[in-house]
């Protein structure tokens, strides 16, 4: 018999299903850091595929959970989340990949500086998931501005797309010059003190003052990735919050799939990074999900609600044929082997 302070309800859902969510995070965030990971050394391609699928299997396994507890439909809506979330956050790994190029982050403490970001995601998306919830309870009209929202931002993707083939976006609007030019970044240096090179795997240092003399602290310029990296996914997380509460408003569902899919392509990074430039296509097939669930809840009301099951197999249909067309066409002897200038910064990353 649990307490009533585990059974009592929390954002629509058993305070204890939060608690056993919050639970299985902590555990693989402990094994990840302080087992797998305990000293600083780079992380090879095998073993970023083999944490990733890890990763996919606890969170697949969670939506097992989530079936038993609550039932098909929430599962279905979990899990398409999760696919939408997983591939949203593709770009995210191009906008990574440039800040480490821009501040000289070693391979060697770029899994420190992803996995302290874990925290701030667990903190930031928690924040914004509580915050879209509070206003569809509020608003419900706010359901039509996330799926409009979805939508011409799913057009403007596609009708970029051109513009992206020729190399004049994509990885080079967020490569290393980008990067090094952000107001945000500027604004970190204005604000905080940074050591001009880094200072082994140190986010913060105590040093003399080159003026004053006294000891005063400095944050290196791993603190200062690890801040463009949160800043990047609070960026990327506007489009994928919308995109998951078009497909439910339990805060539950929309929590745990966006956490478990950062979870996972955060694992995935340094084998997704050798060869993001092999899933160029997949853009197109997000900007086709996009416009596809914010059309969705315009649909209600002529034909009625989409079934969830029916939802998870078009997305995953389209997602999948983005990636097939993609591995086919930037096959290293195609003829869209995907832009030099995304190769180059993804191999200098």
């Amino acid at each position: 018999m649990l307490p009533p302070l585990f059974t009592a309800s929390f954002l629509g859902q058993p305070a204890w299903l939060w608690a056993a969510f919050l639970a299985v995070v902590i555990v693989l965030l402990v094994l990840d850091l302080g087992v797998l990971h305990r000293d600083d050394r780079e992380i090879g391609i095998r073993e970023s595929l083999w944490l990733s699928l890890g990763y996919i299997a606890v969170g697949v396994l969670f939506g097992g959970f989530i079936w038993w507890q609550l039932g098909a439909a929430p599962a279905t809506e979990y899990l398409t989340g999760y696919l939408i979330e997983k591939s949203l956050s593709l770009d995210n790994v191009f906008v990574i990949a440039s800040i480490f190029g821009a501040l000289a982050v070693p391979r060697v403490y770029q899994h420190r500086v992803l996995f302290w970001g874990i925290v701030g995601v667990l903190v930031l998306r928690a924040i914004m998931v509580g915050l879209g919830a509070a206003l569809v309870a509020q608003f419900e009209w706010m359901l039509f501005v996330f799926g409009l929202f979805l939508a011409v931002t799913g057009v403007k993707m596609l009708l970029g797309s051109k513009e992206e083939a020729t190399g004049k976006a994509g990885m080079e609007t967020h490569g290393k010059a980008d990067v090094e030019d952000s107001k945000i970044l500027r604004l970190i240096r204005r604000v905080l003190p940074v050591t001009p090179q880094l200072e082994g795997g140190a986010f913060i240092v105590r040093r003399a003052h080159p003026v004053t003399g006294k000891l005063k602290r400095f944050a290196t310029p791993l603190l200062v990735a690890l801040l463009m990296v949160e800043f990047a996914d609070l960026i990327f997380a506007v489009d994928s919050i919308p995109a998951i509460f078009s497909i439910t408003t339990d805060p539950f569902i929309v929590y745990t799939s966006n956490i478990f899919a950062v979870l996972g392509l955060r694992a995935l990074f340094f084998a997704l990074a050798a060869m993001a430039h092999r899933f160029y296509y997949l853009k197109h097939a997000l900007a086709l999900v996009l416009v596809f669930i914010g059309a969705k809840i315009f649909l209600v009301g002529i034909i009625g609600k989409i079934p969830a099951p029916l939802s998870l197999g078009v997305t995953a249909a389209l997602l999948a044929g983005g990636v097939i067309v993609s591995l086919i066409k930037t096959r290293p002897h195609g003829h869209e082997s995907g832009s030099l200038e995304a190769r180059q910064a993804v191999r200098k990353s």
